[in-house]
């Protein structure tokens, strides 16, 4: 798997899932972009581990919701890294209720950041990557968006999104060169899920054939597979990693 001399940027990157894309990334060879939001210590923890395995790393911030920020932070991965190979749409949010009392802005907070960052980022990659007639974008939804789950409403529609998304672009962007895949984990070591009660989260454990959470390497293999040249023929997949929760 060729990653040496890529350019990647990872939204979301500096912690769960991301950060375990960015640092394997970045000890691989690429040269990461670590997108975050607010926790600027987090962010800097990640680059300074890649930096000092002798990789290279930058941080960004910039809010994946908002046009002008997402345009800023692409304007700048093309300035310093001279093109970008690799897209990983990462960044989410939760603002769990059940619907009835679900407000609109708890909605709108999960759907702009999960559903609406995704399209934006796509597009902003999507523009630097017809030029090189080459790319890929992996897309990180959840297994929440193929079964649903009670009290996720605006998370599972945003996740399920994200899926119809992957094939529609997939389609639009294969004659460049460029695959659009999705990855679904399912319960997974992170901590976003460490802040779930311990009733809901043995609730969930039932529900899992291999009897374990995924861990960060679980996904990032699958997410470091679909960079690779062996996945050149692989477009418009979702590949699910959630111990048999779902089939």
């Amino acid at each position: 798997m060729e990653i040496r001399g890529r350019v990647a940027l990872v939204t979301g990157g500096s912690r769960g899932i991301g950060a375990d894309v960015a640092r394997r990334l970045g000890v691989r060879g690429a040269k990461v972009f670590i997108n975050y939001l607010r926790d600027t210590a987090a962010a800097e923890k990640i680059k300074a581990e890649i930096c000092e395995a002798g990789g290279q790393a930058e941080t960004v911030q910039a809010n994946v919701a908002y046009p002008a920020q997402v345009k800023g932070m692409f304007e700048r991965v093309s300035a310093e890294g001279g093109r970008l190979d690799f897209l990983i749409n990462n960044a989410g949010v939760t603002r769990d209720g059940l619907l009835l009392r679900m407000s609109e802005d708890d909605w709108d907070f999960v759907v702009d950041t999960n559903l609406k960052g995704t399209f934006l980022c796509s597009k902003a990659a999507a523009r630097l990557m017809v030029r090189q007639r080459f790319g890929r974008i992996v897309n990180i939804s959840s297994v929440v968006g193929i079964m649903g789950n009670p009290g996720q409403a605006n998370y599972a529609a945003a996740k399920a999104g994200i899926v119809g998304f992957t094939k529609a672009v997939a389609k639009e962007l294969a004659s460049r060169g460029i695959t659009v895949n999705a990855v679904a984990p399912g319960l997974v070591d992170t901590d976003m899920t460490r802040g779930m009660s311990e009733k809901a989260r043995d609730a969930i454990m039932e529900t899992i054939p291999m009897g374990r959470v995924g861990l960060g390497p679980d996904v990032m293999a699958v997410v470091e597979f679909l960079l690779s040249e062996e996945a050149s023929y692989i477009t418009g997949q979702v590949l699910h990693v959630n111990g048999g929760m779902w089939m």
